[in-house]
């Protein structure tokens, strides 16, 4: 799962779809494109939404994407389109590239509409974020399960 800063957006989905699939089976991280939150936990509002959900995102700390993601994980799922530009400028291959999703893909095939990012809004931006994720993950767990 990847967004901007791996604060708001991304750490919702990880914390999402790692409630949706079995914990064995599934490794499930997040991550930003720029690195201006390395090593911070999510944002307040994030923490909050995921919590009155039902979710514990408060231990997840911000990282930057690298190239070695792509050798780690299966799908790469992206925020919006600078992500999808920024993490496919670090693709070796078009394999790599074939690995990066637009999330919300899942729920509109092939629009490539972007997740807003909420940091600048309100605190019902961070529940509109927090429910097209969920709507997202929930296709992308029964897809995988």
């Amino acid at each position: 799962m990847v967004c901007l800063g791996n604060i708001c957006r991304s750490p919702l989905a990880e914390g999402i779809l790692k409630s949706k699939l079995p914990k064995d089976k599934f490794i499930i991280d997040s991550a930003g494109t720029a690195n201006y939150h390395t090593g911070n936990p999510p944002d307040e509002r994030s923490i909050e939404v995921a919590k009155k959900h039902g979710l514990n995102i408060s231990n997840l700390k911000g990282r930057q994407f690298n190239v070695s993601d792509f050798e780690k994980f299966d799908l790469i799922y992206v925020m919006d389109t600078s992500n999808y530009n920024n993490v496919i400028k670090l693709a070796k291959n078009n394999d790599d590239i074939a690995k990066v999703k637009f999330i919300l893909n899942e729920i509109y095939p092939n629009q490539n509409y972007d997740v807003p990012d909420p940091y600048y809004g309100g605190n019902k931006g961070f529940e509109n974020v927090y429910r097209m994720l969920d709507e997202a993950c929930e296709i992308i767990s029964k897809k995988l399960i």
